[in-house]
């Protein structure tokens, strides 16, 4: 007796998917080799006024945060042998607010993803949930930072500057948000998303201006990025300088920042999402798919289809709520428990819902096609990247092949194939190696 296919999958089965074309995007590329890294550190360090701030005998806490920044352990690790030359005693916090499930464990395992491990890096790392509070802001609340962080005697701020994913200011992803979010942990980030992200762009710099005041901040070591998630700019910027050089290195980030270079699709395809690539699982500067209406771009998709999660987001499927349709591997994936947390944080829920669930990646691709509206479903105009943060090489359909020729920066790799499958109608090839 024949087996009958399940309802749902009769219903998209005979939907017909388009032939993928290889491309390569091309951007502006300045980079600082890794090789050079080390030496680059020191450059920015020895600098008399940077330098100077450091004392023998200073304890001193170097924050790492949970993005999947270039360079990262190399970078903390330079940062630390430095302050061990100058004689103080490196150690370094995890700053990423409620990050990791709330967890000192589970933020010491982020860490521990990016290569940030005691051995490697030559200095204990302090991981706590605990805060302390160390004054109070322009308008009266408390301001609260990681335990460790609070008595050292001096902070060293190392992070990446980026545009947010759900709100614009002077001051966004970088060396405010790091202090006010990242070293105030689950409370800092709160207190910061308490108003909603409408009012973030008032309450990093708030929060972070008081931290500058009552805490030890030293310095911070920022990190600009290119196109191409390889590390661009390195700086140094002394604590009662942060406030003025900021935003001018917030504009020069948004520059450098990819984009898919067709503006708009029916479907947009990502082959993983994780906290490793955005802290939104994808990022909506790429992928438009933004939370919140205070922040805008990316390209525009009718639906968007996610098939897997990375290794590195340990189950954090956060961003997951804003695709249309996902897999059952990916179901199967989700923790909830390390979800749910940075949700309730940053008050939007939207991030955590779980969309329609198709046993296939063939099927969860067939039922966003599908389901658009007013296309032409015989030549649907599908977009692939393998995820957020790496979209040198992508897949375009056929559709767009006689006018990719004519996209500058946009170079065709192959001519359009069919997209290939195996017997349980997964794809032979995801992430990287599309």
């Amino acid at each position: 007796m024949k087996r009958e296919r399940p309802l749902v999958a009769s219903m998209v089965e005979q939907v017909k998917l388009p032939k993928m074309f290889r491309a390569r995007q091309a951007f502006p590329r300045p980079k600082i080799p890794v090789e050079e890294i080390p030496a680059r550190v020191r450059n920015i360090l020895e600098v008399k006024k940077i330098a100077a701030s450091i004392r023998p005998g200073m304890r001193i806490a170097i924050t790492a945060g949970s993005r999947g920044i270039a360079n990262a352990a190399r970078i903390t690790k330079c940062i630390a042998d430095f302050v061990k030359e100058r004689g103080g005693a490196p150690f370094v916090v995890p700053a990423m607010g409620s990050h990791g499930g709330a967890t000192a464990e589970g933020q010491r395992e982020i860490l521990a993803g990016y290569g940030i491990v005691e051995d490697y890096i030559g200095c204990p790392i302090c991981s706590s949930m605990e805060v302390v509070e160390i004054g109070k802001n322009e308008e009266g609340s408390a301001v609260f930072i990681d335990k460790f962080a609070a008595n050292a005697d001096g902070i060293i701020i190392n992070c990446r500057i980026k545009p947010h994913t759900a709100f614009r200011g002077p001051y966004e992803s970088g060396i405010m948000k790091m202090m006010a979010i990242g070293l105030g942990k689950q409370y800092g980030a709160e207190a910061c998303h308490e108003a909603g992200f409408k009012s973030m762009a008032k309450n990093v710099p708030l929060f972070g201006k008081a931290i500058l005041k009552y805490a030890p901040v030293l310095f911070a070591v920022a990190t600009i990025e290119n196109a191409y998630d390889e590390t661009c700019k390195l700086v140094a910027v002394p604590a009662d300088e942060v406030i003025e050089r900021e935003p001018p290195l917030l504009v020069e980030a948004f520059g450098l920042m990819p984009r898919i270079l067709v503006d708009s699709c029916d479907v947009l395809v990502v082959d993983h999402i994780g906290k490793n690539f955005s802290g939104d699982g994808m990022d909506p500067n790429i992928t438009g798919t933004f939370c919140t209406p205070y922040a805008s771009g990316g390209i525009k998709a009718q639906r968007v289809c996610v098939l897997d999660l990375s290794p590195e987001t340990h189950g954090n499927g956060i961003g997951l709520g804003y695709s249309s349709a996902t897999t059952m591997r990916v179901f199967k994936k989700l923790d909830l428990s390390s979800m749910y947390p940075n949700a309730i944080t940053c008050t939007v829920l939207g991030g955590v819902r779980i969309p329609i669930v198709m046993e296939s990646d063939r099927e969860a691709i067939a039922v966003c096609v599908k389901t658009c509206n007013e296309i032409d479903k015989n030549a649907p105009r599908i977009v692939r990247i393998p995820n957020s943060l790496h979209i040198e090489h992508i897949l375009l359909s056929e559709s767009y092949y006689g006018m990719a020729k004519n996209i500058e920066g946009l170079t065709i790799e192959s001519e359009p194939k069919e997209m290939k499958f195996d017997e349980n109608g997964d794809l032979l090839q995801r992430g990287q190696k599309i």
